[in-house]
């Protein structure tokens, strides 16, 4: 399979269909306001919306890297991609989670129009399929986390399984 078959079936994988774990689409539906923002006591964790955003900003990223897109503006250091948004705001909430799926379904259709002599080319330094992998294996981390603060909170399944 070349680099590019690995690469989309990775954004499926990890977005899209379940496989081994839950995607990040599963991860993030049903969910309110008020669950997005629930921490665990102790607040050692960030939150659902914490990471929905963390995820969106480095997504964005690749997309302006790819698309030489000089709107996007780089947060200044990781902790300000963790960005909280109001326990009662289900509308913004939802937004947040329409982004999440527009900028994966972007990246999808990228991905998607690439030769695959594209991905070995460095934007700007790291070869495009590198940032492709880094994003899903992030994806992935962070869609564990999650699903487990939906665990803690109650807002999982007991049991589940596609398989």
């Amino acid at each position: 399979m070349s680099k590019k078959g690995l690469l989309q079936n990775g954004v499926n994988q990890v977005f899209y269909e379940e496989e081994w774990y839950p995607p990040l689409s599963e991860a993030l539906k049903n969910l309110t306001a008020a669950q997005a923002c629930w921490q665990p006591e102790g607040k050692a964790s960030n939150t659902i919306w914490e990471n929905a955003n963390h995820l969106l900003t480095f997504k964005e990223r690749l997309l302006s890297r790819l698309y030489k897109d000089d709107t996007f503006v780089a947060p200044q250091n990781n902790d300000e991609t963790f960005i909280q948004g109001e326990a009662n705001d289900e509308d913004a909430w939802q937004e947040t989670v329409k982004r999440t799926l527009h900028v994966h379904d972007a990246l999808k259709s990228s991905l998607a129009s690439f030769q695959e002599a594209v991905l070995d080319q460095p934007s700007p330094s790291l070869p495009v399929w590198q940032q492709y992998l880094n994003i899903l294996l992030h994806d992935a981390y962070h869609t564990g986390q999650i699903v487990q603060l939906r665990k803690l909170q109650g807002s999982w399944p007991a049991k589940r399984s596609n398989l």
